[in-house]
């Protein structure tokens, strides 16, 4: 699973790299330990391009009844278009989900480890998303998302069985891509990325806790 990731890229800097409209007025402080439940910058297409905009971390279906609980941060890969809660936004609102890093918790006898995970070039890229717009009879419609998650690759699978699908870039450009995926394509996207495209290290327990931010989340464990 992905339960908490980093996004410390300002605005100006994702709607470069992601070739994206900035809309007047979104903007968004650095964030080392994103926790479900919080807005978060994502890329959706928006008429003959892409914008960013600022969407709560949970996926909540248009269809979802007054008061439900259940919004999944994660969306596993596997068996994807065949899910009611993720189908449609497969179809029609798949997204990316700018990150600099990700975490995971090892599990051994003496407890939980997080470590860190990255690109090598410590630049950022993209998490395979989905998105929903839920109207609310009387109040502001809500837009949420998910990470869409798959088996580990070499680096990850020692600290965790799953991983965030991270898109390289040839798979940036099908997923964002108007109209339903094949099989075949959405295969092509949604598997593991190249090991030897990420780093990893331990940290220090502290960014366990969602209340914490800041760089020291990110410092090797001592």
């Amino acid at each position: 699973m992905c339960g908490r990731y980093v996004q410390t890229s300002p605005a100006d800097a994702l709607a470069a790299r992601f070739g994206a409209r900035l809309p007047e007025g979104l903007a968004w402080v650095p964030r080392w330990n994103v926790a479900p439940s919080t807005p978060a910058p994502v890329v959706r297409a928006a008429g003959t391009g892409r914008e960013l905009a600022l969407l709560t971390w949970g996926l909540l279906p248009s269809w979802a009844k007054e008061g439900v609980s259940l919004r999944p941060i994660n969306a596993r890969a596997e068996g994807l278009a065949g899910k009611p809660m993720f189908r449609d936004a497969l179809r029609r609102r798949r997204a990316l989900v700018p990150a600099d890093g990700f975490y995971e918790w090892r599990v051994s006898g003496r407890g939980k480890t997080p470590w860190h995970f990255r690109l090598k070039d410590g630049e950022p890229f993209a998490f395979a998303g989905l998105w929903e717009l839920r109207e609310a009879p009387g109040g502001p419609a809500l837009e949420t998302f998910a990470i869409v998650t798959t088996e580990a690759n070499d680096v990850v699978r020692p600290v965790h069985a799953r991983m965030p699908v991270i898109l390289d870039a040839e798979a940036e450009a099908l997923w964002m891509r108007e109209g339903a995926l094949s099989p075949e394509e959405a295969a092509r996207c949604l598997r593991p990325l190249d090991p030897s495209r990420m780093e990893d290290w331990a940290v220090s327990s502290w960014v366990s806790s969602p209340a914490h931010d800041g760089p020291r989340c990110v410092e090797p464990a001592g």
